[in-house]
């Protein structure tokens, strides 16, 4: 074999070389990008209904506090209303009832 024959299978041999390793990172490289959005998407789908999930327990907690501060309210209202009937027997003032 001669020297341009050589050089010739040497740069046959080159060409193969890079044009395989082109062909296999443009395959990873797309493998990998599908993967990471297929990823993405099922994150994003998982995300969606803990976000529901927990929209839905924050507004019963909230409901639930509503509803105790309101009972809580009523409470005091009747403690102040008593404290004042107490106040007036203690006091001596004359009862408003």
């Amino acid at each position: 074999m001669t020297a341009p024959q050589s050089w010739v299978l040497i740069g046959l041999f080159a060409t193969l070389m890079l044009g395989g390793m082109t062909i296999m990172t443009t395959l990873l490289t797309r493998t990998m990008t599908a993967s990471i959005n297929g990823l993405r998407g099922e994150m994003n789908g998982r995300f969606d209904g803990l976000r529901g999930e927990m929209d839905a327990s924050i507004s019963g907690l909230r409901a639930e506090m509503n509803a105790r501060f309101d009972a809580i309210g009523t409470r005091v209202d009747h403690l102040d209303k008593d404290i004042a009937a107490l106040n007036r027997r203690v006091w001596g003032e004359p009862s408003g009832e």
